[in-house]
Order: C-alpha cells, then structure tokens, then sequence
C-alpha cells in the first residue's frame, strides 16, 4: 500500500511538473500577445512618423528616433522574440526562420510610407 501511494504522489508530482510550465507559458504568452496588442497603434504612429521601420528579422527598429521610439522598439522586440521561439517550438522551426517568414507577412501588410529592411539588408520606404 505504502509503494502504491509513493507511486501515486510521484506520478502527481511529475504531472505537475510539466503541467506548471506549460500553463505558465500560455498565461504569459497571452500577456505577451495582450502587450503587443495594447502597443500597436503607437508603434503603427511611430512607424507613419518614419521613426521606426521593419526590418528582415520581424523585429522593428529605430530609424529616426526621437521620443520614446527606442522604448517601444525595445518592448516590442522582447514580445515578438517570445512569440516567435513560443512558435517556434511548436512548429520545430526556430525562432529566426519564423521571425524571418513574419517579417514577410508584416512588409506585405505595410502601409505606404513605412520603412521595410529588405534581404539585402537595405531599406527603402513601402
């Protein structure tokens, strides 16, 4: 009895162990996604100025600065390396190639005018 309860608690115990991480990493992921979502008409009236533009990584970047550009760009950039390894892991690409598949989708979704990095590595202006 005493062997089958020690079995008991140590499969419970395991169960949580891998539950707990699991759980908190969909409860911050949501926060991360809830973060982006809360931001992106400042960035989208950063990116309109031309402080900020897209790069070909999927992460943004200060381009003529100003304010608190190099703030949001830096929380921004935090949130989406996140998404992207939390993406990453699901689809066993890494967090690179699906920055570097995002990126694609953001720069045919751009608006006119928003600085875009192309594979190159130069920038011109959608």
């Amino acid at each position: 009895m005493k062997k089958l309860n020690f079995l008991s608690f140590l499969v419970v115990a395991l169960a949580l162990l891998v539950a707990g991480p699991v759980a908190r990493a969909a409860e911050d992921l949501g926060a991360v996604k809830a973060r982006i979502s809360q931001r992106l008409a400042h960035l989208d009236s950063l990116k309109a100025k031309g402080a900020v533009g897209e790069n070909n990584r999927g992460l943004v970047e200060v381009k003529g600065g100003g304010g608190d550009a190099a703030e949001v760009v830096a929380a921004e950039n935090s949130d989406r390396e996140a998404v992207y390894a939390a993406l990453g892991r699901q689809t066993g690409a890494t967090a690179a190639q699906v920055g570097h598949a995002r990126a694609k989708q953001i720069a045919a979704a751009s608006a006119a005018g928003v600085w875009l990095q192309h594979e190159d590595g130069s920038w011109n202006k959608k």
